[in-house]
């Protein structure tokens, strides 16, 4: 089993940050919140129910872990070609299908650019996933454009 990139760890938490909570000046524990697309969240974008019990930091890293750990399987599973690409490329594509789901990627030109290793194209094709609630969302503007970024050949 391939592990998580740590360029995709780093990704997500630049992109999903860690919602906290105080109360009169002491810091509290994260606790549900509607993200931009409309989905109850916790953590570092943890999908959850709206009464899920607040967490700290080390439970939302937790979930993290094993949200980006099925998103590595997806994203092998749909793009084998990653398992023998540069760390940057698997991690672009890992944060895409982390954000937005594996069966985004299983249906899309998305997949089919990256399995035959056509990187300009593929970061284009990134760069369409920018709605969230039906409206352009800045930051998957900038998420978008940081990923494709990483598929890009070295310089």
């Amino acid at each position: 089993m391939i592990e998580v990139p740590q360029a995709a760890i780093e990704l997500a938490k630049s992109f999903e940050g860690f919602e906290r909570k105080e109360k009169r000046g002491i810091e509290i524990t994260a606790i549900p919140y509607v993200c931009p697309a409309g989905f109850w969240t916790i953590g570092y974008g943890h999908l959850c129910d709206s009464k899920h019990q607040p967490i700290s930091e080390a439970e939302a890293e937790v979930y993290l872990a094993r949200d980006l750990q099925s998103a590595v399987a997806a994203t092998l599973r749909y793009c084998p070609v990653l398992a023998t690409e540069r760390e940057g490329r698997l991690a672009a594509i890992v944060d895409f299908t982390f954000n937005l789901g594996a069966g985004r990627l299983q249906t899309s030109t998305l997949r089919r650019r990256i399995n035959q290793r056509d990187w300009q194209q593929a970061g284009v094709e990134l760069c369409r996933w920018i709605y969230g609630g039906g409206r352009v969302l800045p930051g998957l503007v900038a998420r978008r454009i940081r990923e494709a970024e990483l598929l890009l050949p070295l310089p």
